[in-house]
C-alpha cells in the first residue's frame, strides 16, 4: 500500500529545484526590465553604445515575454486565430520601435529611409531567418515535414499583391514625378492596402479558414502532447503566472509589456541612429538590425513549433507575419507619420523591392507542394546571408 506522505513528498519539488523552474519561467521578464533600466542609466552618462546594446537585449527580452503571453492566449484560440495573435502581437512592437525611429526625422531626415528599410528588412528576416532556420532545424529532425498547402498559395498571392502595391509610389519616383505626386500615390496605396486587409481578415478567420489549419496531425506531435498531460510532478504553485490569466488579463499583460519595450525603444532609438550616423551604417544595415530585434520572439516560437513537427504553425507564423508586416505596419506608420507632420512616402528603393519580390517567389518555390525539408531552408538562409552583403555596401 502507498504511504500518502511519502506520495505527497514526492510531488513537493526541492528548493533548488523549483529555483530552477523559476529562474526558466521568468529570466526575460528580469533580463528585459534591468536592461532596460541599465539601458536609461548608460544612456545618462554619454554610453550610446552600450546603451544600444542593452536597450536591445531589453526589447528582445520582453518581446520574448511578449511572445508567451500570446502563445497561451493563442493556445486558448483555433487556428488561425492563434498564430494571427502571436503575428500581431509581434506587429505591434515592430510599429513602436519604427515609430520611435521616424520621430528623428525632424533632426536627421535620413532615419526615413531606415524606417523604409525596416519595413522591408521585416518581411526579409521573417520569410528567410524565421522560416529558413524552422524548416532547416525542423528538417534535420524529420526527413519532411508536411503543412496545408493552401496556406502557403493563399499567403503567397497576398504578398504578390503586395509587392505590386508598393512598387506603384518607388515607380513614380524613379519617372521623376513630383514629390507631392508619390506622397498622393503613397497615400491612395496605403488606403489600398488596408482595404485590402480587412478583407483578407474576413477571408482567414469567417470564410476560408480550412486554407490555415493543418491537413494532417502530427502523430509524433500527438504523442508528446499525451505525455505532456499524463505527467504530474509539479505543484499548482509552480505554473507560469500568466497561464492563470483569463483573455482579457492576458490582454491587459500584452499591452503593459509593450508598453515597457516603448520605453526600451526609445533609448534604442535614440542611441541608435546616433551611432548609424556617426559610423557610416547603411540605411540597409540598420533596417535589418530593427527587423532582427522585432522579429526575434517569433523566431523562437517557429523554432519551438517545428522541433514539435508543427510546421503548419510555423508558415502560418512566418508569412501571417509578413503579411500582417505590409499591411499593418504600413498604413499605420503612414497615418503616425501624418500626426506628427512628418512626410513619409513608400518610394522604395530598387533593392528593398527586387528582395521583396525575389523573397515571396523563393517562399512560394519551396512551399507550394505542401512539404518542406532542411535544403528548403538553408536556400533561404542562403538568401538572407546574400542580402545582408549587399545590404552592407548597398
Amino acid at each position: 500500500m502507498d504511504d500518502p506522505i511519502q506520495s505527497t513528498q514526492e510531488k513537493v519539488l526541492k528548493p533548488n529545484t523549483k529555483l530552477k523552474f523559476f529562474i526558466q519561467d521568468y529570466w526575460d521578464i528580469f533580463l528585459g526590465v534591468f536592461s532596460i533600466i541599465f539601458s536609461f542609466y548608460l544612456h545618462k552618462i554619454g554610453q550610446g553604445g552600450m546603451a544600444t546594446l542593452f536597450a536591445a537585449i531589453g526589447i528582445g527580452a520582453l518581446s520574448i515575454t511578449v511572445s508567451e503571453v500570446a502563445e497561451i492566449l493563442s493556445s486558448r484560440l483555433a487556428e488561425p486565430y492563434g498564430s494571427f495573435v502571436l503575428t500581431l502581437s509581434a506587429v505591434i512592437v515592430e510599429i513602436i520601435l519604427l515609430y520611435i525611429i521616424l520621430l528623428h526625422a525632424f533632426e536627421n531626415p535620413e532615419v526615413i529611409e531606415t524606417v523604409k528599410g525596416g519595413i522591408i528588412s521585416a518581411v526579409i528576416v521573417d520569410m528567410n531567418v524565421l522560416l529558413g532556420l524552422a524548416v532547416f532545424l525542423g528538417g534535420l529532425r524529420y526527413i519532411a515535414q508536411e503543412h496545408n498547402k493552401e496556406t502557403s498559395s493563399s499567403y503567397t498571392t497576398i504578398l504578390f499583391v503586395t509587392g505590386i502595391a508598393l512598387l506603384v509610389p518607388s515607380l513614380l519616383s524613379q519617372a521623376e514625378h513630383t514629390k507631392e505626386v508619390v506622397f498622393e500615390a503613397s497615400v491612395l496605396i496605403s488606403l489600398l492596402l488596408l482595404s485590402f486587409y480587412i478583407i483578407i481578415v474576413v477571408f482567414q478567420t469567417k470564410t476560408h479558414t480550412h486554407f490555415f489549419k493543418q491537413t494532417a496531425r502530427s502523430r509524433i506531435f500527438r504523442l508528446k502532447r499525451k505525455m505532456q498531460e499524463q505527467e504530474d510532478v509539479t505543484l499548482n504553485e509552480d505554473d507560469y503566472i500568466f497561464e492563470k490569466f483569463n483573455n482579457l488579463g492576458l490582454i491587459f499583460s500584452i499591452f503593459l509589456l509593450i508598453a515597457v519595450i516603448a520605453l526600451g525603444a526609445e533609448v534604442f532609438a535614440n542611441d541608435g541612429v546616433r551611432l548609424a550616423k556617426e559610423y557610416g551604417i547603411s540605411a540597409g544595415i540598420s533596417g535589418l538590425i530593427i527587423a532582427i530585434v522585432a522579429v526575434s520572439p517569433e523566431i523562437m516560437t517557429a523554432i519551438k513549433a517545428a522541433k514539435n513537427d508543427e510546421i503548419q504553425r510555423v508558415v502560418n507564423i512566418a508569412m501571417g507575419a509578413s503579411t500582417v508586416s505590409i499591411l499593418i505596419t504600413v498604413p499605420v506608420l503612414m497615418g503616425l507619420a501624418y500626426l506628427s507632420g512628418i512626410r513619409f512616402t513608400l518610394d522604395f528603393n530598387p533593392l528593398e523591392i527586387g528582395a521583396l519580390i525575389l523573397t515571396i517567389i523563393l517562399a512560394w518555390k519551396t512551399t507550394d507542394e505542401g512539404q518542406t525539408n532542411y535544403f528548403e531552408g538553408i536556400s533561404h538562409l542562403m538568401f538572407f546571408i546574400a542580402f545582408a552583403i549587399i545590404a552592407t555596401y548597398y
